[in-house]
């Protein structure tokens, strides 16, 4: 089963610094039906005008996954972590018991993001922060782990909780599949392109609910960038 979520029926505000899409219910903005897609509370489409950003302020017990679309963004907290993730590069913020955090857009051009928050399987850990480059040609016409909750997937950032975040680049015409499970859920965005996934037409910034497939899919109709969380 897909549910279709198109940009244009996303909730959000613009701040005039900040232009915020949320996938689901996120500060003043509350649907009842877009709560959470199992264990995925939050994917918010983030545009960070130049020499501006989030300021100080605090996080606890949540896995906030950071994908930078364009631009960059630069990361600074607590435990004295600081860095610079550019477009097509993640970072992974672990706030367990609690961290202060600010992300500033210091570029003379604008930042895109999807920032996505999962819910931890326990909570009590220590907070940490780390991020990783990955260049596009590791995924271009196949999924790559960016960031996983399991042992055994190389190089991805650990996350503590029962998810996947992974990404592809896809050609034209090109297809990848990704295996799912029926007890499992999927939410994938195309951060550019427009992708197929069983006849549904998946366009730049729209959101996919996926659920019971074993297998998902996913046709490039034109060069595409993919992301997709697979969730308990």
């Amino acid at each position: 089963m897909i549910e279709l979520r198109p940009f244009e029926s996303l909730g959000g505000a613009n701040h005039g610094w900040l232009d915020a899409k949320h996938h689901f219910s996120f500060a003043d903005y509350h649907d009842p039906a877009r709560l959470h897609w199992g264990n995925l509370r939050v994917w918010n489409d983030d545009t960070i005008a130049p020499k501006t950003g989030f300021p100080p302020h605090p996080h606890r017990d949540m896995e906030i996954i950071t994908y930078v679309r364009e631009g960059a963004i630069t990361h600074q907290d607590s435990l004295g972590n600081t860095g610079r993730t550019e477009a097509g590069d993640v970072q992974v913020m672990s706030a367990g018991t609690g961290i202060r955090h600010s992300e500033y857009n210091l570029e003379d051009v604008t930042t895109r993001i999807f920032q996505i928050w999962i819910i931890p399987t326990h909570q009590g850990d220590a907070p940490s922060w780390g991020a990783r480059p990955f260049p596009k040609g590791e995924r271009a016409g196949q999924f790559v782990t960016l960031a996983s909750g399991y042992d055994g997937d190389g190089d991805a950032l650990p996350i503590r909780t029962n998810a996947r975040v992974v990404a592809a680049t896809l050609k034209a015409g090109e297809s990848a599949d990704y295996p799912i499970g029926r007890d499992r859920k999927a939410y994938l965005v195309p951060a550019t392109g427009a992708v197929s996934i069983d006849d549904v037409t998946v366009k730049a910034r729209d959101g996919a609910a996926i659920s019971d497939s074993d297998v998902i899919r996913v046709t490039a109709l034109e060069d595409s960038e993919l992301v997709l969380v697979d969730a308990a």
